[in-house]
């Protein structure tokens, strides 16, 4: 099945990231802009619901659909209330200030995920290297954080799998000498990482920024949909399908020439876009969320 994508908004002309699902409408960060966007699916309205986002980047909902912001330019992980107030869940790691927190997953436990970059941000303060940190809940309802990789030198997009025993995570560096591969880790019960292995590897050409993870409405297989492709080298922009172990199952090209991130919302994905774009598809996908559940 070929996916036709229309563009549903005005293109932005600036970052839009973070697509996730609120149960009505379809959520999505526009960086550069510093403001968090909704997009009504059934009237096709586009309201700004948050501003002041500290460049807002990855966005997701945790079980209990309280939202959650990777603020890259405030170096924290926020928590962004109905009343429009925000909190500060991590911030530093071991007293350091984090870097640029890129991208996050959440699982039903309520652990937080996220990708962490040195270089995105002003690197003369912070921590020196790039890495996946987890922000784990404590018994007083604060937040620690941990350092959980010591071989990403460009985390991007993040992703638990079904069973949350598997964290699929995007190694996107675009220096020449380094990699750009999708990698799975497992989760252990204390909540490191371990066993890493590389899926995919896409060599000189862009590889994975954001992804999501869905299930073929007729064979019931589980695959990793991810935002993939540039306009310098190899495959144009698209979203490519993998399945568990990093074959490639489909292609499919969009408008846009470099994705950023994709989530799927009763069999339709929703693709953004450095160019600003809210894409969206007709699939045979069924998005596998946590909330709302």
């Amino acid at each position: 099945m070929s996916w036709k994508f229309n563009n549903v908004i005005p293109n932005l002309g600036t970052i839009t990231e973070g697509p996730c699902w609120d149960g009505e409408k379809l959520l999505f960060s526009n960086i550069a802009n510093n403001r968090i966007l909704s997009y009504n699916i059934k009237n096709n309205i586009t309201e700004e619901v948050f501003k002041d986002t500290g460049q807002a980047n990855g966005l997701n909902f945790n079980i209990n659909g309280e939202l959650f912001a990777c603020e890259g330019g405030r170096r924290r992980i926020a928590r962004y209330n109905n009343d429009g107030s925000k909190d500060t869940i991590v911030d530093q790691l071991d007293g350091i200030a984090i870097n640029s927190p890129n991208d996050l997953a959440i699982n039903k436990k309520g652990e937080i995920y996220f990708s962490d970059r040195v270089g995105d941000i002003n690197p003369d303060i912070g921590l020196n290297f790039s890495a996946i940190i987890s922000a784990q809940k404590q018994e007083d309802g604060t937040y620690k954080s941990f350092r959980r990789t010591i071989d990403t030198s460009m985390p991007n997009g993040l992703l638990f799998n079904e069973q949350e025993d598997i964290l699929y995570v995007a190694q996107s560096d675009y220096r020449a000498d380094h990699e750009r591969e999708l990698r799975s880790y497992k989760v252990n019960i204390d909540g490191t990482l371990s066993d890493m292995k590389t899926l995919h590897d896409f060599g000189p050409h862009r590889g994975i920024d954001g992804m999501t993870l869905a299930k073929d409405s007729i064979s019931k297989e589980t695959y990793i949909v991810a935002a993939t492709g540039w306009e310098i080298s190899g495959p144009k922009g698209n979203i490519t399908i993998f399945d568990k172990n990093g074959k490639i199952i489909e292609r499919h090209e969009t408008p846009c020439q470099r994705p950023t991130n994709c989530t799927i919302v009763e069999n339709n994905i929703y693709v953004t876009s450095i160019e600003g774009h809210l894409l969206v598809a007709k699939t045979e996908l069924e998005g596998l969320l946590i909330f709302p559940n």
